[in-house]
């Protein structure tokens, strides 16, 4: 039991780290599992129960709020614990009720007293005699697939406005599900039978991707922590972020801007196609975010990165004009394609974020155009869903530059899965299309 409760304690510090100060899940899931000397195979439950509390935390509130009948303030950590305990009982089958409601005592009179740890066991064991109230009786449709699918009311009724009622229920639902892991293999070093058959001997268990021809898709193991990875022979990426150096239709000796690069995935892909040929340049803003792009290149062998710690929305004091054959603008974004790996977006951004963000991407498409050469590819990309942030950022950068035109050619370079959803030089993917990452791409090419 002593293990199990140092397992959960570590949750709950995470959580409340979360819910104070904002800390990134799967940044601080790394610093709980190394603070508190996890054991590997108690990782998969502390994992568990750090995202799924935080995915599905408005629901827990929803089923907890009734046998709070006093409505009294109850500290942030009580009731982030019965948020965890509750999630338990309610969605891990292989965890016993008696367990969790001994470690949730356990737990509250270790952090708080015996009156805290009676009113925990007394909410629990409440709950457990009477049951948990529906979600399907709730009328106002918004309500029932916010309640049901822990997502803030607001962006349901964006996805919906957007995307249709079905669709945005579709969207949120989605998101509750766990991530898949992939990695894109280095073909400047190997392929995708050799590298299964690599890992295979590692340990590790992989197939085919199902979107990107240079895709893996790990069933078992952690590829991060494998000889492989080490050796430069993949890097872990979603496969819908793949597409997007397909999209920019890399030819050998090009000079390739890439104006928002950090962590390095896309670079490294751009540098992967020329193939030891040309040049990517990769900037971000921040110099510590750069050297983790440098560390990419240098793990996978790829000499033909340059890195430069710089705001991209001042591109021209440091580049002249037509400088490249093809431009990178995988933009700063809300992040809604990526609640799955990182569930607190949808309960941290808020609209005013997303107008913030959408003057922000006009004004480095507008900063990095005229670098572009004539005839040249400038792909811009997002990891959002969100329209304001993608088509129309688009629609907005064509009408204010005539130079530019959607490239048509865009669904001959991505893989025949996607085709269907091309439309004009530009592809949203949706998280429930294919189980990857929501992603939006649009290539839009210079006139000569």
């Amino acid at each position: 039991m002593k293990k199990l409760k140092n397992v959960r304690t570590a949750a709950l510090d995470g959580l409340l780290a979360i819910e104070k100060n904002q800390a990134y899940s799967h940044l601080l899931l790394h610093s709980l599992i190394e603070k508190n000397d996890i054991r590997p195979k108690d990782i998969g439950l502390l994992t568990e129960l750090v995202y799924g509390t935080l995915q599905r935390k408005l629901t827990l509130d929803f089923y907890l709020s009734p046998f709070l009948k006093e409505k009294k303030k109850i500290e942030d950590w009580v009731r982030l614990l019965l948020w965890m305990s509750l999630y338990q009982m309610v969605y891990l089958d292989r965890v016993p009720d008696r367990a969790v409601l001994f470690e949730a005592v356990e737990i509250a009179k270790s952090r708080g007293h015996k009156g805290i740890a009676s009113f925990v066991n007394g909410i629990l064991r409440n709950i457990q005699r009477e049951g948990l109230p529906s979600i399907e009786d709730i009328e106002d449709d918004f309500e029932r697939i916010s309640i049901q699918s822990s997502t803030p009311i607001w962006l349901v009724r964006r996805f919906a406005e957007q995307y249709g009622l079905e669709t945005a229920e579709k969207i949120c639902m989605s998101q509750l599900l766990p991530p898949n892991q992939t990695a894109r293999v280095n073909l400047n070093k190997t392929n995708v039978h050799e590298l299964i058959n690599r890992l295979k001997i590692e340990g590790i268990e992989a197939t085919a991707g199902e979107l990107a021809p240079e895709a893996i898709k790990v069933l078992k193991g952690n590829v991060a922590k494998s000889e492989s990875f080490q050796k430069g022979y993949m890097t872990i990426q979603d496969e819908s972020s793949m597409l997007v150096a397909k999209a920019l239709d890399i030819q050998e000796n090009e000079h390739v801007l890439d104006s928002c690069a950090a962590p390095g995935g896309k670079s490294t892909h751009i540098a992967e196609m020329l193939s030891n040929t040309g040049k990517v340049v990769s900037l971000d803003l921040h110099e510590h975010k750069v050297k983790l792009i440098e560390g990419q290149a240098k793990r996978l062998g790829l000499p033909n990165i340059e890195t430069k710690t710089l705001d991209s929305r001042h591109v021209a004091n440091h580049f002249p004009v037509h400088s490249f054959d093809k431009i990178l603008v995988d933009a700063p974004c809300t992040g809604f394609g990526v609640i799955r790996r990182k569930p607190e977006i949808k309960y941290t951004k808020t609209e005013r974020d997303i107008k913030a963000l959408s003057n922000i991407q006009k004004e480095i498409l507008d900063a990095v155009a005229p670098l572009l050469k004539p005839g040249g590819i400038l792909v811009y990309s997002t990891c959002t869903i969100d329209q304001e942030e993608n088509s129309e950022v688009i629609k907005s950068f064509l009408a204010k530059h005539q130079e530019f035109t959607h490239d048509e050619k865009l669904v001959d370079r991505l893989p025949k899965k996607v085709k269907d959803y091309i439309s004009f030089g530009q592809i949203q993917i949706l998280p429930h299309y294919f189980g990857t990452d929501g992603f939006y791409i649009s290539a839009l090419r210079k006139k000569v």
